[in-house]
């Protein structure tokens, strides 16, 4: 079968005008459902957002550029910037490859995730920088056989899986790699974030070969993600963690907690590995991490470690191996 290709070589802008949202308020260009797509050319695809950001309480914005249920799907070297919301989504699609992507928003822009993924399967992002208001990547539910490698981050929240598990939701994510990246000035370094009352699992994960320049959080597990004014009812069930690896991930945070896992206390986090990592704060004092309530495997060097040996570290903390 021939690939159907498109060339975007100049700028596709959008209007300003909302009336030009009605058909589709949530989609400004959407494609549907074809196979063996090619979308290239070194063009610029300009959401014109900063329209739409002041509005973004009071207007559901439209997501820039939208792929779904596509089969066979390449994309190549285009800019995308200043998206109404979500700058590139991929939704029910398989077999994905994008490459020489450049995604651009400003720092304070509300929900302009960069390359969002949710529902696809076997996706590969490489070559790309991306720097936005809110997540690099976001990988949410029904994602499987992610891997994201050469990737350049910031400003934005990092990359994420999540969140998972809203209004007590089942989610699955599983086989996701994120291999080369490189963070800087991110409200969060790499992040798996879940609510409280919700099932399924996020497990089969590898962080690795990754820097960090003044990253707040940089990594982080939080399993009673909480994105509300109101607080969060305490729930029992909760979206399993289970087998994440981070592998040398060095650099710098920009506070005093570089390492947070703030597991679920009634599902904690299982056979996560941290192996050669070494995070220190910025202005060169020692780094700390948090753990409650995981299954935790150290592999030299480790800096920041969890604390072990404590006599409360089995009841509040977890459990721990060194080697």
């Amino acid at each position: 079968m021939m690939n159907v290709r498109s060339q975007i070589s100049g700028t596709i802008l959008a209007s300003e005008q909302e009336s030009k949202y009605k058909k589709d308020e949530k989609h400004w260009l959407r494609v549907d459902k074809v196979e063996d797509l090619v979308i290239e050319g070194g063009g610029v695809i300009d959401g014109n957002g900063d329209v739409w950001w002041s509005k973004s309480c009071k207007v559901d914005k439209s997501l820039a550029l939208t792929l779904y249920k596509c089969t066979s799907l390449t994309v190549n070297n285009l800019k995308i910037q200043n998206a109404q919301k979500m700058h590139v989504s991929f939704d029910h699609c398989e077999n994905v490859r994008v490459s020489k992507i450049q995604v651009i928003a400003p720092e304070d822009s509300p929900n302009t995730d960069g390359i969002h993924i949710t529902h696809t399967q076997n996706i590969t992002i490489l070559d790309s920088i991306i720097g936005t208001g809110d997540d690099c990547i976001s990988i949410v539910s029904g994602s499987e056989g992610v891997l994201a490698t050469s990737i350049t981050c910031g400003p934005g929240h990092g990359i994420s899986i999540g969140s998972l598990g809203s209004k007590n939701s089942e989610a699955y994510v599983s086989d996701v790699t994120i291999d080369g990246a490189n963070l800087t000035g991110t409200t969060n370094g790499v992040r798996i974030k879940t609510w409280q009352g919700g099932s399924g699992n996020a497990t089969n994960i590898i962080f690795r070969n990754i820097i960090m320049n003044n990253v707040s959080n940089p990594i982080i597990i939080d399993q009673n993600y909480c994105d509300q004014e109101k607080a969060c009812k305490e729930q029992d069930d909760a979206v399993e963690i289970i087998n994440v690896t981070y592998q040398n991930i060095t650099g710098t945070s920009a506070d005093e907690e570089a390492v947070i896992f703030n597991c679920s206390k009634s599902h904690p986090c299982q056979d996560i590995v941290l192996k050669q990592i070494n995070l220190t704060q910025v202005d060169g004092g020692d780094a700390k991490a948090i753990c409650k309530h995981i299954e935790l495997t150290h592999i030299k060097p480790v800096i920041p470690r969890c604390l072990e040996n404590a006599e409360h570290d089995q009841l509040a903390f977890g459990t721990y191996s060194s080697y």
